[in-house]
């Protein structure tokens, strides 16, 4: 494989909406997700009504990567061999000694090397985007509670957290005003949303007068497609993008058969009849990939286009469009922003950086002290001898599956679409494919 991307050779250009395109302002959209699924435990499930009491510093539990054991209430943090860095049980951290007698030097029992992609399934759960972040926390306080008022060894409160979820995000919620969360996005959308700045409005339309096929796919269903769209790049967006498919149900629109998930139309964000296969360019819901790549088949009159897939989500996006339709991946990745560790190289002049503004201290994209960095991390009990850094799970997984990773599509927007990155690979660093290029403070990356 060629050791550079370029968007140039792109055919089709496609996007993630929440966190990708659509950027949120995390100080005030973490607590509202939070608060949705609290207010639900208490109210409607009777749990302690201190979950819906929280501090700043709780937040600092919150970081990607994070895997929680469903049945001890167990958040886990991974290094790249499969074994544990660090361990919480609920929010309480433990102890290098409890850590060692838990996990020694094993590989963790839902670890799987082959295609390193766990899925998520009844018995644990990975925390990989920032939707998923303030659930998270909000578990972790949860097996505090259980453990303090009936000290409970097993738990069985997903259930809830599930209910929580189909209260709250159900296709019918936008329509009906029900819930907490998206009657206050509709009310001050505003507050939590970051408008698109002009550098990437002015970005697509230069992929768009380029030739390139734009396609939008999202999992939010299509009213809450339509809003998002409407504030973060003004009512005329429907003119940037070729195809936009909403209620995707990814990573499932790409690993499951057409049959399983056929296309559908809609009529006023209601979903119709079922399509056999995908014949032009509109706005659809569910689908696959098999059939859109059929539709692009068409569209560019080439047997094998291109594609180029930008998302947040390595479960939902990055691993699915790489594992199961081999198109190139671009990981929107804040963290990059965010760690005190991680900084952007300065060996490109910064006009050929494009506009990248150096790290800033945000909610969740930050370090968190009680879990560390997001990219490495010292193995217990060995913090200060020679080799004690390891790359996490997290890292191995983007530096696997993304072509690159970048913080924002902002940072990339003014740069030639000619431009070479260059990309991940097994002949490279580890740290190839991170735009802006970076390294590790301590020595550890080259």
């Amino acid at each position: 494989m060629a050791q550079h991307f370029s968007l140039a050779a792109c055919d089709v250009v496609g996007f993630d909406l929440d966190h990708t395109l659509c950027r949120y302002n995390l100080p005030e959209s973490a607590p509202l997700i939070y608060n949705s699924f609290a207010q639900f435990l208490v109210k409607e499930k009777g749990y302690d009504k201190e979950l819906l009491t929280v501090t700043p510093e709780d937040w600092d539990f919150c970081c990607k990567g994070l895997a929680l054991d469903l049945e001890d209430g167990t958040f886990i943090k991974l290094a790249d061999n499969g074994t544990v860095l660090r361990a919480s049980h609920g929010t309480k951290m433990m102890t290098p000694e409890a850590l060692a007698e838990a996990y020694g030097k094993k590989e963790w029992k839902h670890f799987v090397s082959e295609n390193g992609m766990p899925c998520r399934s009844g018995k644990y759960y990975f925390y990989d985007n920032y939707f998923d972040l303030p659930g998270a926390l909000l578990c972790a306080r949860v097996v505090d509670s259980l453990t303090k008022n009936s000290d409970q060894k097993t738990f069985d409160f997903w259930k809830d957290i599930v209910a929580g979820i189909q209260h709250n995000f159900k296709m019918s919620a936008f329509k009906e005003n029900s819930g907490l969360y998206f009657p206050e996005i509709k009310r001050d959308p505003g507050k939590y949303l970051h408008s698109c700045p002009e550098s990437v409005r002015k970005w697509l339309r230069q992929l768009k007068n380029a030739g390139k096929i734009l396609l939008l796919i999202t999992s939010s269903h299509s009213d809450y497609c339509r809003l998002l769209c409407e504030y973060i790049l003004g009512n005329d967006f429907k003119d940037l993008f070729d195809i936009v498919i909403t209620n995707a149900l990814k990573p499932g629109f790409f690993s499951h058969s057409p049959s399983q998930r056929p296309f559908r139309t809609l009529k006023n964000d209601e979903e119709q009849e079922v399509l056999p296969s995908l014949d032009k360019p509109g706005w659809y819901s569910q689908g696959n990939a098999v059939h859109l790549y059929e539709l692009l088949k068409k569209m560019t009159g080439k047997p094998e286009p291109k594609v180029v897939y930008f998302g947040d989500s390595m479960h939902s996006d990055v691993f699915p469009a790489r594992h199961y339709s081999n198109w190139e991946t671009v990981l929107i990745l804040e963290e990059l922003q965010g760690e005190d560790g991680w900084k952007p190289e300065e060996s490109e002049p910064l006009e050929k950086r494009g506009k990248y503004e150096g790290p800033k201290k945000k909610l969740l994209n930050t370090l968190s002290k009680k879990w560390g960095s997001f990219f490495i991390d010292s193995i217990s009990g060995r913090e200060n001898t020679e080799n004690s850094l390891v790359y996490t799970w997290s890292s191995k997984r983007i530096s696997t599956y993304s072509t690159i990773a970048i913080p924002s599509i902002e940072a990339i927007a003014e740069l030639p679409l000619d431009y070479k990155f260059t990309r991940f690979s097994s002949n490279s660093s580890k740290t190839a494919g991170y735009y802006p290029l970076v390294h590790y403070t301590n020595g550890l990356i080259e």
